[in-house]
């Protein structure tokens, strides 16, 4: 047995086995209905350039990102404040302290 998409005006409304090509009309189905071998598609979807697509595709999940990846992401780069370690830059220490804070505000625990 092969499964068969029957399609009307580019829509599968039936899936159908048969033991062999049934033609087209299809048996059981008024002119217009084509039989198109398949073993995927359902009744909805679409049927175009020899191609069927789902029109409601399932949606992908979301990955939400924890507080941690937020901020891991947007924090300065630890040079920054090495590096005003190093030169005894403190207005560069405190810059690189003030915009650690302001992720921190920004993506706060969850």
């Amino acid at each position: 047995m092969n499964r068969y998409a029957i399609i009307k005006n580019g829509v599968v409304v039936n899936a159908v086995e048969y033991a062999s090509d049934p033609g087209n009309p299809p048996p059981g189905f008024s002119a217009g209905h084509i039989a198109v071998k398949d073993d995927s598609s359902s009744p909805g979807w679409v049927y175009s350039n020899g191609q069927f697509t789902d029109p409601n595709p399932p949606e992908q999940p979301m990955m939400k990102s924890s507080y941690k990846e937020k901020r891991a992401a947007a924090y300065p780069p630890m040079a920054d404040y090495l590096d005003g370690i190093v030169k005894n830059d403190q207005a560069q220490i405190d810059k690189y302290v003030a915009d650690c804070l302001a992720v921190k505000a920004k993506y706060p625990k969850t």
